[in-house]
């Protein structure tokens, strides 16, 4: 599984409207083959700051990244944000998903 969160600092005119401007890309993304979860989070501490968290089938995330949409993205979204995202982006081997939390165990599974 490759991991991926990048944290998007936008400028403030646009913080309030961010996830409207994003949702054609995000369900674009949503719906590539191999696309595992396309999650976006607004910071608690910055108002200003988007955190998106995805993940994508191993060999899924080179399709992603050259897809129309993710291109099209990037012109899109660069007016948009204050300076360049941050990224973390990394392979889980053996790892298609999301485990439970053991140490917060409130139904039964963990």
């Amino acid at each position: 599984m490759i991991f991926i969160v990048v944290k998007f600092a936008v400028k403030p005119e646009y913080a309030e409207e961010w996830l409207s401007r994003v949702d054609g890309f995000t369900q674009a993304t949503r719906n590539e083959p191999g696309n595992l979860w396309f999650e976006w989070s607004r910071s608690v501490d910055d108002p200003n700051t988007f955190v998106l968290v995805e993940a994508f089938e191993d060999g899924a995330a080179e399709a992603h990244v050259k897809s129309d949409h993710f291109q099209k993205a990037m012109v899109d979204f660069r007016p948009l944000v204050s300076r360049t995202p941050d990224i973390v982006s990394t392979s889980i081997e053996g790892k298609a998903g999301w485990d439970k939390m053991g140490e917060l165990d409130v139904d039964g599974t963990g």
